[in-house]
């Protein structure tokens, strides 16, 4: 029988409802000062419930802790991690929906008009929370589960370790970062100073989801350069960038799309476009799960760049084509060892693990490279990073039950 914790969910929905979204145009560490201020009210907390050694890095701004052994043997040292900010959607003025005993067939209305709704035959995963509580945004907002929800959950389970120090466990260190859903937020983090020997993102999807694949990914934007002049004498010098834009979308696989692909299959995702006659500018990202294959695209970006310069002109086109992380299973086939524990904790709590390779990436793919064998375990969130997004309050209270069984299992002396 899961544990009940009693300020899991209050813990969550007061940081759901602050906002720290990350702004990918920034050049500043973290990329907004609305993550600076969570992270501080967070340390604030973790010194509260009477973690050790609380401190923001400089250097990355991770916020990390310690809970020190209480254990009179050594047992390698865990880490876990999550991300404060959320993603690129609305973040101003979250007001959470709480759902209790949810049927798993009704159509759950977020706003009060009705206007946008969570229809099971839509959203099929509904169905799965029969009988749960959900919480849900009101239709005009994300809420903030990815990863507010691995937040909550890792603090509570510290939280909880420290009210029961019968409880044995090993040295533990915790680490939330800002910056994940723009890609940069692992990119400073100091492995050496972070001290641990495994570790674990808490930033997956629904219950069971444990993530040792991921894409490999790059970002890209292109820049568009038209010649705008009057109508009326346009013929043989207009040059519309917008319909370049167009035509370089066209000259991309028209079924390499998130919307058409699933399982190991990449993609090419237009994100944001905004043009005028005269400049347009886009912005995709690319995914694939081989390297060979993100080279393959990242070759067909280049040449479809060439192909438009020699058609308008040499800089009509011009590109910022930069990789973002690489699929964690290139480091994590070597230790799969970090991976059997959590495999052990679900089954050990009649959890069925769900091992698919994960069509996204976590801050956990960049560290892995790093030399810290980390794999992503399940936060509890659906339809992350929109209007549609929930989760599922007994989904969070068995990713604290997972988190303390890996604690557990990692205590016992070898």
């Amino acid at each position: 029988m899961a544990i009940k914790y009693e300020k899991l969910i209050p813990r969550f929905l007061e940081y759901a409802k602050q906002n720290t979204r990350s702004d990918e145009n920034s050049t500043t560490i973290p990329s907004t000062e609305r993550q600076t201020e969570f992270l501080k009210k967070l340390a604030e907390e973790l010194m509260e419930i009477g973690l050790s050694d609380v401190k923001i890095r400089k250097v990355d701004s991770y916020l990390t802790a310690e809970l020190p052994s209480n254990l009179d043997y050594d047992v390698p040292v865990l880490g876990l991690l999550s991300h404060v900010d959320t993603a690129d959607f609305n973040s101003e003025d979250i007001k959470p929906k709480i759902v209790e005993n949810y049927d798993g067939k009704s159509v759950i209305k977020l706003d009060e008009a009705g206007k946008y709704t969570l229809d099971p035959a839509v959203f099929a995963s509904l169905k799965n929370y029969a009988g749960q509580t959900l919480i849900t945004t009101s239709g005009d907002t994300l809420l903030g589960s990815d990863d507010k929800s691995g937040v909550s959950e890792i603090i509570t389970a510290m939280e909880y370790l420290i009210n029961h120090p019968e409880i044995k466990h090993g040295k533990i260190k915790i680490g939330f970062g800002p910056d994940e859903e723009i890609g940069t937020g692992a990119t400073h983090f100091d492995v050496k100073d972070f001290g641990a020997d495994f570790a674990y993102t808490v930033d997956g999807g629904p219950l069971g989801q444990l993530e040792y694949e991921t894409f490999s990914a790059a970002g890209l934007k292109v820049h568009i350069t038209g010649k705008d002049v009057h109508p009326s004498g346009a013929k043989g010098i207009m040059v519309n960038s917008m319909l370049i834009a167009n035509e370089f979308q066209s000259m991309l696989p028209a079924d390499e799309v998130p919307e058409k692909t699933e399982g190991r299959e990449g993609f090419f995702l237009l994100t944001d476009e905004t043009g005028t006659i005269d400049h347009t500018d886009m912005a995709y990202i690319i995914r694939d799960f081989e390297r060979d294959g993100l080279e393959a695209r990242k070759n067909k970006i280049t040449e479809i760049v060439k192909a438009l310069n020699d058609k308008y002109g040499a800089d009509t086109v011009k590109i910022d084509m930069k990789d973002q992380y690489y699929n964690m299973y290139e480091i994590m086939k070597d230790h799969m060892e970090v991976v059997k524990i959590a495999e052990e904790a679900m089954k050990n709590l009649n959890i069925e693990s769900d091992e698919a390779p994960v069509r996204g990436g976590t801050d956990g793919s960049t560290i892995s490279f790093m030399g810290l064998p980390t794999p992503n375990l399940f936060a509890g969130g659906e339809n992350m990073h929109g209007r549609f997004e929930y989760v599922s309050e007994e989904a969070m209270e068995k990713a604290v039950d997972v988190v303390l069984e890996i604690i557990k299992l990692n205590s016992q002396k070898k």
